[in-house]
């Protein structure tokens, strides 16, 4: 075939195409399991994190089966469904879900002589999603510490949530109000207490307010499905009304 024709340089333009498509398949196949595990095991750090547990992606799982003592389930009532694994629910999916037919992961860890409740949350921030987990003492109503991710906030805005000086406002301070009410943490913009850690309020960040309510809403609406849970376990002092 003469190689200066219109239809070699067309076949060849063909083939081309064909040999990077199939290229891209089978090294996005390939790498599949190994996103996956890494995804799985990012999980894992994420969860830790909220317990003061920092470790790297190649020790994660064995801390997390270390100090992660149980896994659990739970239907919109607080009971346990059988047979689903806590690990593997999928909260944006849930959410989407009648609430009668949500299930809500909850783990429990033991941490230097500590016992923690942890949630995922999810919510919307101003440009799409925002996430995270949050864990709480044993008392269920102290923060022990938190984690927040996002999909499209604005950097050096909304994207702040991420950082360590924000997430670390939320340190001991309580979802019930002194009503005994499950209110969460509300991020407060021009917030003047200081470090008082009863009156269930952060400073928020700078520029992001819609970003920073998005998870006052988050918190209290994803830690409200678990009520059910809390009123459930006899071994915990939560007061509701």
């Amino acid at each position: 075939m003469n190689k200066n024709s219109n239809a070699y340089t067309f076949i060849f333009a063909i083939a081309m195409v064909v040999i990077v498509a199939v290229t891209l398949s089978f090294t996005a196949t390939s790498l599949s399991p190994l996103q996956k595990e890494n995804v799985r095991k990012e999980k894992m750090q994420s969860i830790l994190s909220t317990i003061g547990i920092e470790t790297s992606r190649e020790n994660a799982e064995e801390l997390f089966n270390k100090y992660i003592t149980q896994q659990i389930a739970l239907n919109h009532e607080g009971e346990e469904k059988e047979g689903v694994s806590a690990f593997e629910v999928d909260l944006a999916k849930e959410l989407a879900k009648p609430i009668e037919e949500q299930t809500y992961p909850i783990y429990m860890a033991n941490y230097e002589g500590s016992e923690y409740y942890i949630a995922p949350l999810r919510g919307n921030g101003l440009w799409d999603a925002i996430w995270g987990y949050i864990a709480l003492k044993d008392d269920a109503n102290t923060v022990k510490g938190v984690i927040f991710d996002h999909k499209g906030e604005t950097a050096g805005l909304g994207a702040e949530i991420t950082t360590d000086w924000f997430q670390q406002r939320f340190a001991d301070e309580k979802i019930f109000n002194e009503n005994g009410e499950l209110v969460g943490v509300n991020v407060v913009k021009g917030y003047s207490g200081g470090s008082d850690k009863d009156d269930n309020k952060v400073d928020s960040i700078s520029g992001a307010t819609i970003t920073s309510d998005g998870v006052s809403e988050m918190i209290e609406n994803r830690l409200k499905s678990y009520l059910p849970f809390f009123k459930k376990r006899q071994d915990i002092k939560v007061v509701t009304r």
